[in-house]
């Protein structure tokens, strides 16, 4: 009786866990970058390594009691069937899905255990955003913002939202009427009579504050001296361009943000993709990032285009004609810095703003750095890992705007 009163209450332990507290404190451990191991994915081979990051949550955060963590710690078959419960509801509340549809089998509840090959997890869209919202949360809260703006700018428009003078109505004007404007109009000039003849040029529209578009690129750096140094820089970089996806689609969805990683050359990456992002090659090649950029806000039709260049290297290395990579990290090669400079002032002719956000402070990078910014009339910021975030999204909603003609 003693076994069947502990494995119920071993049950009530995992349907009452918070699961959005959890997944939170798993966040590290979901957006993992290679820092401290050389596993190839989060998931791993098999259940051991999520098992182990759920434990370390639950210790850290104190979702169960001393007690029940010593319950469940004395008992190593209720403790494994504890934390595949934990992942059962992880998968069935839409947290995790299993790489290609594998079927997931709990192997203390009876079952046969799964079939074919290991198991692996991938991060959902809900997680990815729920991470997004906790890290903008989280930077955001940390320099007293407790709401958000929009790029408010001096120029108005007909719209919705009134909050300017009213003016007459022109041919593509929101119908956004000002009865009372209108009809003091028409009395105006015919007189009060019932009915009253209203004419076009009696329209009056409201107008609102013209809210401007931005299209945004973030450039991430993922070159293997983002985890160098015994510092993760690109687990904090990953966070920050959750916090600002997030930002766009609940407070900006008129903006448009997209994703560009690059190291030995570069490539475009979904941002429901980010958490699985790792640090790979060992090159830095920036002006294949701007090149790739520059095409991807060429498509876009908005008020306003920037990069948002995260980085902690110079750049060392170019794209040849052919394809091949070149290479050389050796200081500042004059080659790759003119090229890459080159691909700066195409930006600028093509109104691309560059804000650059610095994880190092070498004299070499600082002098490229400064030369980037005067060409492209941008920022540069020499930051940390820790304030990373409080600078680019401040960044974002202190930027004052103006309609682009």
């Amino acid at each position: 009786m003693a076994v069947v009163r502990y494995h119920r209450y071993v049950g009530e332990l995992w349907d009452e866990l918070n699961m959005e507290e959890l997944v939170d404190e798993l966040s590290d451990f979901f957006l993992e970058s290679g820092f401290g191991r050389e596993m190839e994915e989060w998931g791993g081979d098999d259940l051991q390594a999520l098992h182990d990051a759920i434990l370390e949550a639950l210790l850290r955060r104190g979702l169960l009691s001393p007690d029940e963590i010593e319950r469940l710690m004395s008992d190593r078959e209720a403790l494994d069937r504890f934390l595949d419960k934990t992942v059962e509801r992880l998968l069935r509340e839409g947290y995790l899905r299993t790489s290609e549809g594998q079927p997931f089998h709990d192997p203390t509840g009876g079952g046969e255990g799964p079939a074919g090959p290991p198991i692996k997890f991938e991060l959902t869209e809900k997680t990815v955003d729920f991470l997004g919202y906790r890290a903008l949360r989280d930077l955001l809260g940390s320099v007293g913002k407790s709401s958000f703006g929009r790029h408010d700018t001096r120029d108005l428009a007909t719209g919705v939202e009134a909050s300017g003078p009213s003016k007459d109505w022109e041919f593509g004007d929101t119908m956004n009427l000002d009865v009372s404007g209108t009809l003091l109009s028409a009395i105006a000039r015919e007189g009060l009579h019932v009915p009253l003849d209203v004419d076009y040029k009696d329209l009056q529209v409201r107008q609102a504050e013209y809210q401007s578009s931005c299209a945004t690129v973030v450039m991430l750096d993922c070159s293997h001296s983002m985890i160098l140094y015994g510092e993760d820089r690109f687990t904090p970089a990953k966070k920050v361009a959750l916090a600002l996806s997030h930002l766009l689609r609940t407070q900006y969805p008129g903006d448009s943000l997209s994703l560009v990683l690059f190291h030995d050359s570069a490539e475009e990456v979904p941002v429901s993709q980010l958490a699985r992002v790792r640090v790979g090659p060992h090159y830095t090649n920036t002006r294949e990032g701007l090149r790739l950029s520059r095409r991807i806000l060429s498509r876009q039709r908005k008020d306003m285009k920037q990069i948002v260049m995260i980085t902690d290297g110079k750049p060392s290395a170019l794209t040849e004609p052919d394809g091949r990579i070149y290479r050389n990290p050796f200081g500042l090669d004059a080659r790759v810095v003119a090229l890459t400079l080159k691909e700066v002032a195409d930006c600028r002719r093509q109104g691309i703003l560059i804000n650059t956000f610095m994880l190092a402070r070498d004299r070499e990078l600082v002098a490229f750095v400064k030369k980037v910014t005067e060409m492209c009339r941008g920022k540069a910021y020499f930051t940390s890992p820790y304030s990373l975030g409080q600078y680019v999204l401040m960044d974002y909603l202190n930027k004052k705007v103006k309609k682009v003609h």
